[in-house]
């Protein structure tokens, strides 16, 4: 089935349907992994985005049960220059059409992705809708101008109820913005034991859990549309060992008075360089987020630029110089991506180790 992808700046790109045949509008975002795509369209920080692969054959390992990092997708649609409809893979169960279809998701193949990204480059990231072929043009192009997209992605995603995974190890509680699988399973590998809360519980209520560290989660949007996060952060420093991954990293930030700003296009993709400042060590590492912390933010405040990214000089690490308190911008968990940052982790252990001699 032919349908056509409009921006809000008035570009269209036509193409062919796959997944579900329903129409779909939301932020369009590119990345640049080369794979990953599953564990991409299950990352909870794509809610609301629609995301354009720049990588032309997407789908060519299908589907396995493994490599999810939600339940459910929050993404809202997928664009690829080529869809696989014939995955080879021992491990494939089903095709990446058939995904989208059960999750009732839409995607559009076919197009000029390599236009695309280098229009999201330049004009930073738009609104835009995938839509029937038939479509008018025009009148989708003033709907997406006047659509307001929703703010409360992080509501949306994170868990409802809180829930454990339980270990021997220390007691770890992950406030769940739209918390990731992998950082759920690197926990579990240095044996914690894991109490998953939801974006709006207190200082209070954690500290009632008595744990022995904190663990601020990913998540979707914008960060300074979470203020109850930024009381509940001021309300545990100093009284436990804190480890924020991306939109943990940015609550950080703001909670400690720094600020943030939205990216032009992002970064996207499993290919970033990070330098550590601190061990003047590089890491290549999987990054998905829109915003940043302000580097010129961060003067007066008590916090330490630890981590930058090499292709744009971005901030993307961050120490409290009082309290036992980290963060960075970017996924050590890695799902997808290169695990060079997996270290991290053992960090914080060592922390929490340290926190409680």
């Amino acid at each position: 089935m032919k349908k056509k992808l409009i921006l809000e700046s008035g570009e269209v790109f036509h193409g062919e349907s796959f997944g579900a045949q329903s129409e779909t509008a939301g932020e369009v975002v590119f990345n640049t992994g080369m794979t990953g795509y599953q564990e991409l369209i299950s990352d909870p920080s794509y809610c609301g985005q629609i995301v354009c692969m720049t990588y032309p054959l997407i789908g060519n390992y299908g589907i396995n049960r493994d490599d999810y990092e939600s339940i459910e997708p929050a993404i809202k649609g997928l664009i690829v220059k080529e869809i696989c409809d014939l995955p080879s893979n021992f491990r494939t169960q089903i095709t990446l059409d058939e995904l989208f279809q059960k999750k009732n998701l839409s995607g559009i193949s076919g197009i000029d992705t390599r236009k695309l990204t280098r229009i999201l480059r330049n004009h930073g990231v738009v609104k835009g809708k995938i839509v029937n072929e038939d479509a008018d043009e025009k009148a989708v192009v003033e709907e997406l101008k006047a659509t307001t997209f929703p703010t409360n992605q992080v509501e949306t995603v994170s868990t409802k109820t809180p829930y454990a995974n339980p270990g021997r190890g220390f007691k770890v509680v992950l406030v769940d913005f739209g918390s990731k699988l992998g950082i759920i399973r690197e926990l579990s590998q240095r044996n914690c034991d894991i109490i998953v809360v939801s974006q709006d519980t207190t200082a209070e209520e954690i500290l009632l859990m008595d744990p022995d560290g904190i663990m601020l989660s990913n998540g979707p949007g914008d960060p300074e549309d979470n203020p109850k996060a930024l009381e509940m952060i001021r309300g545990l420093l100093g009284k436990v060992p804190i480890f924020g991954i991306c939109l943990g990293h940015q609550l950080i930030g703001l909670a400690c008075g720094a600020k943030t700003f939205k990216l032009q296009f992002g970064h996207r993709g499993g290919n970033h360089p990070v330098l550590d400042l601190e061990k003047n060590r590089v890491s290549i590492t999987s990054q998905n987020h829109g915003y940043a912390v302000d580097q010129e933010s961060l003067k007066g405040t008590d916090l330490i630029e630890t981590h930058i990214a090499l292709n744009d000089r971005t901030n993307e690490g961050l120490k409290h110089k009082i309290h036992p308190c980290f963060s960075v911008q970017y996924h050590p968990e890695a799902s997808p991506g290169p695990e060079d940052a997996n270290y991290l982790f053992d960090e914080f252990i060592q922390l929490m180790e340290d926190f409680k001699k």
